[in-house]
């Protein structure tokens, strides 16, 4: 029988951790200590700033006998720097790019199926996963430097969900591996990388780690892929949102539920349920600023209140309810609510049942709201000019003819 919900288990230790200036530091302190292997999977791998303390961090750990395997989308990341190509071959590192684009690139539905999740599993004892790519948080690739750093987060977790993301980056790695063999005309190869994909599995004992805190806390990793887990992580949110009480609140970088999750949005603010979105303030992509804002009016007129993260750009993709009841639902991962996170990429996120946990990401997003948003005002935005409402259409439109050429209803 198909599992659709999350495995749930109370022997994690979960760590929150706000943007690059609190994620890498962690990191690179897990991958100094790294004894047999690191696996490594982002969609930006972005050696300015910052990030080279994170690539520095990789090499070493290859350069002393870690095996250290690094996967970035072929999209987001693209081809490595030539610079960073060399040292990192002579460091040992093992590079994959997953879905390069060929010449005709984006123009191919089948390249819309992007690597976006965001893991790290060191010596199969402790995983990171969340939103925050391998980039300077003040730095983009496209707009430069920024005024303020980028608003994301991540976790650091040890528990049984760490052999889950092994399991299914050992996966991703010996698939990818099989149809590297496939090119190359390497059959014999292809099919014993296949062999290993299937059979991937947590066969290697984490290594133990005499000083990590006594686990306790109910969490899940919740997986999204094209095969098996097509839904998971929207079922999960609708499911946590369904049973709300008190209050919701979603910090999400690009927001456009399908109609499913929307309407579990408006119940729930119409059964009295305080909800909250901290969403994208700043203009960063024409389809992603514009094709959000025709669902914005409905969500609205329901009584759900929206902010607008003016300081920089909103990266993130949490969420939590009922901090403050009894049964406390937290969420921290790599997945927008978008038709391309729901439908297309690859995705994780890490979904927790604890008050403490809860409590602190709130905090952290009322803080924000409270400082750094813009509250949306309804009749202000059912009045916006008629240009800026032509290219919401314009941009509404467009997703939905994309969504209709991949097949896909949302």
């Amino acid at each position: 029988m198909k599992r659709t919900t999350p495995e749930f288990s109370a022997d994690h230790h979960v760590l929150l951790l706000q943007g690059a200036t609190e994620l890498f530091p962690a990191l690179v302190r897990e991958m100094d200590a790294a004894a047999r292997d690191i696996r490594f999977e982002t969609y930006i791998f972005d050696c300015t700033g910052s990030g080279a303390e994170v690539a520095e961090a990789l090499m070493r750990a290859a350069r002393r006998g870690v095996r250290t395997r690094l996967v970035v989308d072929g999209v987001g990341t693209g081809p490595l720097s030539p610079e960073w190509q060399r040292r990192m071959h002579e460091a040992g590192v093992q590079v994959r790019v997953y879905s390069p684009l060929g010449p005709l690139g984006l123009l191919l539905p089948m390249r819309w199926r992007r690597l976006h999740r965001k893991l790290c599993v060191v010596d199969g004892r402790v995983l990171f996963c969340g939103g925050i790519n391998v980039l300077d948080d003040l730095h983009d690739p496209n707009y430069g430097m920024l005024p303020a750093p980028r608003f994301d987060f991540a976790v650091r977790a040890e528990g049984g969900l760490v052999s889950q993301a092994r399991d299914a980056m050992e996966q991703l790695w010996w698939r990818m591996q099989a149809v590297r063999d496939v090119r190359r005309h390497q059959l014999p190869e292809a099919v014993h990388a296949l062999r290993e994909a299937a059979g991937a599995s947590a066969q290697e004992a984490p290594l133990a780690d005499g000083a990590a805190p006594e686990p306790h806390m109910r969490a899940a990793l919740v997986l999204r892929d094209n095969v098996r887990n097509r839904s998971r992580i929207e079922r999960a949110y609708r499911r946590a949102i369904g049973a709300a009480r008190h209050e919701i609140i979603i910090a999400n970088a690009y927001f456009l539920p399908g109609g499913k999750l929307r309407r579990a949005l408006v119940l729930a603010a119409r059964r009295g349920v305080r909800v909250q979105l901290l969403l994208q303030g700043r203009y960063e992509y024409f389809m992603q600023y514009h094709a959000a804002r025709p669902v914005y009016g409905t969500l609205l007129r329901a009584g759900v209140e929206i902010y607008e993260y003016e300081p920089s750009f909103l990266h993130a993709k949490v969420a939590v309810i009922d901090a403050q009841g009894p049964r406390p639902w937290a969420t921290v991962g790599s997945s927008n609510l978008d038709p391309l996170s729901l439908l297309l990429a690859r995705e994780a996120n890490v979904v927790v049942e604890d008050g403490a946990f809860a409590a602190e990401l709130r905090e952290r997003l009322r803080h924000a709201m409270r400082h750094a948003g813009r509250r949306m005002d309804p009749r202000r935005h059912e009045m916006r000019p008629w240009r800026e409402r032509l290219l919401d259409r314009v941009a509404y439109a467009i997703m939905r003819a994309a969504l209709w050429v991949t097949g896909k209803r949302y």
